[in-house]
């Protein structure tokens, strides 16, 4: 009889069990604790059909080579010699400075000079002039030493104040809000518009940049996801010692210092993967706190934000007003 009811209680278990684990795995996650009544109803498998979609819209977006990421010798010998590709305004304006201004400018003067030693040393060497010129003014050279110089620094400086006025724009009422915070030695992303999630960001180790297809130790395991084509204010501090955010493809670099907040405008202007890294000597792993940005379309990147929890604007107080419309309907149908 005692073995019976032993049988007859671990048979009873046995049955539950199932449907206890099923419940445990399946509180955590809200769309599949939603997905349930589907299976029992027509009627609510058609209300929670557009929602699987939505939550599981977000993929990695997977990089471009040779965009927004260094470029080796090997790969591109002339792309290597200069800056990266710029994918955003200030970065454009900024590649154009060097290459039509500041780059014709170096180059003519260092020829210049070259020029300059190589006649003086033809022509007034010892052996082409034994005695050696009493010369110890010359009127036209003093003027044209001091006014060209002149000249070329007004030229360079008109671009640079107009470079570095949009460089310190502030960013407008509804840009996107990211807040970076550098820890030793990672980096959090917070979204204080889109519910507070936030992001902790390592740098991925070598098995698992490989297998995501991106360059080792400029991979990590969580991305900073914006939307692309839009302001963004991107806002820096540091929790223990002062890092650098700093992004070259996107022509951005600021400081975070503990206990300040420095922010900055920033517009990609099209999605893509992009690597920076942390640009001020922060301890002994400041080489290993990579930084990768993730430009993501609108739609994609509110797609993200629901798959991390969190709401986009406006959507917060829309939901209190449409539920409390909603026994206002009842009642006025009633």
């Amino acid at each position: 009889m005692k073995k019976l009811i032993l049988a007859a209680v671990a048979a009873g278990l046995a049955a539950f069990a199932p449907l206890s684990v099923a419940a445990q795995d399946a509180a955590p996650a809200a769309p599949v604790a939603a997905e349930a009544p589907a299976a029992t109803t027509a009627a609510p498998a058609d209300a929670a059909a557009p929602a699987a979609p939505e939550a599981s819209a977000y993929t990695p977006m997977a990089p471009t080579k040779g965009k927004g990421m260094p470029t080796s010798y090997e790969d591109d010998a002339m792309k290597s010699l200069t800056f990266q590709d710029q994918y955003s305004a200030n970065g454009e304006y900024a590649l154009w400075m060097h290459d039509m201004i500041l780059l014709p400018v170096i180059t003519a003067i260092s020829l210049l000079v070259l020029g300059l030693l190589l006649y003086v040393v033809m022509r007034f060497n010892r052996r082409a002039n034994p005695v050696a010129s009493k010369t110890t003014h010359n009127t036209m050279i003093e003027v044209v030493w001091t006014i060209l110089p002149v000249i070329i620094l007004v030229v360079i400086a008109v671009p640079s104040i107009t470079l570095l006025a949009r460089q310190y724009e502030t960013p407008p009422a509804n840009a996107v809000t990211i807040k970076a915070t550098g820890y030793q030695w990672y980096w959090g992303y917070t979204y204080p518009d889109h519910g507070e999630i936030e992001v902790i960001s390592n740098m991925a180790d070598e098995a698992a940049a490989a297998k995501a297809g991106e360059p080792y130790q400029l991979a990590v395991d969580n991305r900073m996801v914006v939307p692309a084509g839009v302001p963004l204010r991107i806002q820096t501090t540091a929790s223990d010692v002062i890092h650098a955010f700093a992004v070259p493809s996107l022509w951005f670099k600021m400081d975070a210092v503990p206990g300040r907040l420095n922010e900055k405008l920033l517009t990609i202007k099209e999605p893509g993967v992009y690597y920076g890294q942390c640009s001020e000597l922060c301890g002994a792993r400041h080489g290993y706190m990579p930084i990768v940005v993730e430009a993501l379309p609108p739609a994609e990147f509110a797609a993200w934000v629901k798959a991390q929890g969190g709401t986009m604007p406006g959507e917060a107080e829309a939901a209190p007003a449409a539920a409390a419309a909603e026994p206002a309907a009842a009642t006025t149908a009633g």
